[in-house]
């Protein structure tokens, strides 16, 4: 299994940066996300949110890998639980399925984008500054593997 996150941003602050790392170094290399970071469109004056989507579409498409199974992460999406994030990773990792993370630019995502994705997930129904929700994205992978592993970070 490879997971993928492929997130529209600038470069974030230290701090984000240092969480997004000290997560994914947790995690073990079987799960270990591969971050890519696509450029967001230039805002302009005269261009309308839509082409600045498609713009943002085609660089995330360019950079998707190949034989992935692409989940949009948004605010309405599919809202799991600790327990049914965890369960999803081990029915990924059990069926051995590459996965890409879709984190879009400040406009969401591309239709382009959306009729590929399989999934819809939701980190949560707060809209969250796309660094954070990277952040949010690879503490929960951390914390569902924790889960599945009977490791103490994660209690109920």
């Amino acid at each position: 299994m490879r997971i993928s996150v492929l997130a529209v941003s600038r470069r974030l602050p230290a701090w984000l940066e240092t969480g997004i790392k000290d997560y994914a170094r947790r995690l073990p290399p079987e799960i270990k996300p591969v971050i890519h970071e696509v450029t967001p469109a230039r805002r302009r004056t005269g261009v309308s949110a839509e082409k600045n989507m498609a713009d943002e579409a085609r660089r995330l498409l360019s950079a998707l890998p190949d034989g992935v199974r692409i989940i949009i992460l948004e605010e309405g999406g599919r809202q799991l639980t600790t327990r049914q994030w965890a369960e999803q990773l081990q029915e990924w990792q059990l069926d051995n399925i590459n996965i890409a993370f879709v984190i879009g630019g400040a406009d969401g995502l591309a239709p382009a984008i959306r009729e590929m994705a399989h999934d819809s997930l939701s980190l949560s129904t707060l809209t969250l500054p796309h660094g954070i929700a990277r952040l949010l994205l690879v503490e929960q992978l951390y914390r569902a593997w924790s889960l599945l592993n009977n490791h103490p970070y994660h209690r109920e």
